[in-house]
């Protein structure tokens, strides 16, 4: 029999693997935190992830071409599905930024590669596979150091980007307000800054010697590079955006200082990306807010008026999704908009029940609340999609979260019980008065009427007689009519 080179190697690894005690010779024993031989030696491909369009014209292909991008992710942690997930995830962010996806690819490594993220065997396989696929593009999962993209661009020789750039650009497309807008260029200078890229003495832009002190002949020096004006010029923009997110969230909290004022509670919506959030506002107020079937189609934050069963007052307030490794950049950039979360009187955490890994996103979530300070305001687990998920992975999620209820923004199941479970949640006015309001104080009725809890009413000759529990600030404003 004739063994080719492959299989003698194959022979040889095998019988220094079992001399050494990696491979037990029984067939069983404890491996001793080894990868599969299989894992380690090949980039396995994620099946299902290609949205290259078929059948189509030549004409119709130049038209429609976007850019065309190959996954790669380093395995370190969790299940196989845990890792099939993430590549999931990346190739629908991917999906939401224009792209299309030709392939994913995982590695099993026990952390990647401080020089090229995969490693240069597997770095020169990925560059194989993208010349295959035609692609122009390799978005990695998880985010690199700038050497590692350098590394990683300089071995494929097509771009490179990671997970935060490719966030990034998706809530630089979708920002819409001026406020907005500044906070995700505020957090892409963020990112950019330790990334600048120089190219030698053609960086050189300023001429040193007399301009730079009337040294004269044999002193003058490069003077400032390109790259050393990019960072100056960045860090200028960095704190105007500061500055002006700043002022913007001064009329925010003006805005929420009066809503605290007048004793209106505020419910906040937080969860993760496409969980149905936007869906779920619109269902409660009517609020006509966009909903997309697409990752991050809400940015700026909305808050709209609701009424409870018994006819309280409340806002509602929908804020940004979040996703696994969210960059730090962006928490940064939008804490003003997420201290709507912080400040509400409860939150409705909505969680995608037909998601594969619902308690990774509750997870997830949580660990940006935990971020803005959020992480004590009282929550219920709202599990979203219960028209297309699956009722044991609904009751699985019950068990775990005992304050939790099921509804569908799409069909409309549970919403009632939703209502009256925020109605039950929200703080009630505490102090109980009866008074005798003259019929030329009519806006004294009607605030009561809003902002408590009207036990009684009674038209009497001298005006009206009402019992009622209200809160501390009106019943100071109430102490004069005491009946």
């Amino acid at each position: 029999m004739t063994l080719k080179r492959s299989d003698i190697f194959d022979l040889k690894a095998t019988a220094l693997a079992t001399e050494d005690g990696f491979l037990p010779s029984d067939g069983a024993g404890y491996d001793g935190d080894q990868y599969d031989r299989e894992d380690r030696a090949a980039l396995r491909r994620v099946a299902g992830l290609s949205t290259e369009l078929e059948d189509i014209t030549e004409v119709e292909y130049r038209q429609l071409r976007l850019e065309r991008v190959v996954l790669a992710a380093v395995w370190t942690e969790g299940t196989a599905e845990d890792a099939d997930n993430s590549m999931r995830e990346l190739a629908a962010l991917a999906e939401t930024a224009g792209s299309t996806v030709l392939a994913g690819l995982v590695q099993r490594r026990a952390k990647p590669d401080t020089g090229t993220y995969l490693g240069s065997g597997k770095a020169i396989e990925l560059r194989d596979i993208v010349i295959a696929e035609g692609a122009d593009t390799v978005i990695c999962d998880t985010e690199l150091t700038p050497s590692q993209r350098r590394a990683l661009e300089d071995v494929v020789k097509v771009k490179v980007i990671d997970r935060t750039a490719l966030i990034l650009d998706i809530f630089a497309q979708h920002a819409k307000s001026k406020e907005g807008k500044a906070q995700v260029e505020l957090a892409q200078m963020q990112y950019l800054l330790p990334r600048l890229r120089g190219w030698g003495e053609s960086m050189s832009r300023q001429a040193g010697g007399q301009a730079a002190g009337g040294q004269g002949m044999g002193s003058r020096g490069p003077g400032e590079t390109k790259i050393e004006l990019d960072r100056r010029r960045i860090n200028t923009r960095m704190a105007k955006l500061r500055r002006e997110i700043k002022d913007m969230k001064v009329s925010r909290d003006t805005r929420r200082v009066s809503r605290k004022t007048n004793e209106v509670p505020s419910v906040a919506i937080a969860g993760y990306t496409n969980a149905g959030k936007s869906s779920l506002l619109n269902r409660l107020t009517g609020a006509g807010v966009l909903v997309e079937n697409q990752l991050f189609a809400t940015l700026d934050p909305t808050v709209r008026r609701a009424e409870t069963e018994d006819g309280r007052l409340y806002t509602l307030a929908d804020t940004v999704g979040f996703v696994r490794q969210l960059p730090t950049q962006l928490v940064e950039a939008f804490r003003s908009t997420l201290e709507e979360v912080a400040d509400a009187d409860l939150l409705l955490h909505v969680v995608d029940g037909s998601h594969p890994d619902p308690e990774g996103q509750i997870s997830a979530v949580r660990a940006v609340l935990a971020d803005v300070d959020a992480g004590n305001v009282r929550e219920v687990i709202v599990i979203n999609k219960a028209d297309a998920a699956d009722p044991e992975v609904l009751d699985r999620i019950q068990r775990h979260e005992k304050h939790s209820i099921v509804v569908s923004a799409r069909t409309g199941a549970g919403l009632e019980e939703l209502r009256a479970l925020i109605s039950a949640e929200l703080p009630r006015p505490t102090i109980d008065v009866e008074v005798l309001v003259p019929y030329d104080r009519g806006d004294l009725v009607s605030r009561l009427h809003q902002e408590a809890e009207v036990l009684s009413s009674e038209h009497t000759g001298s005006g009206t007689l009402l019992k009622a529990r209200v809160h501390p600030d009106l019943a100071g404003e109430l102490a004069g009519f005491a009946a």
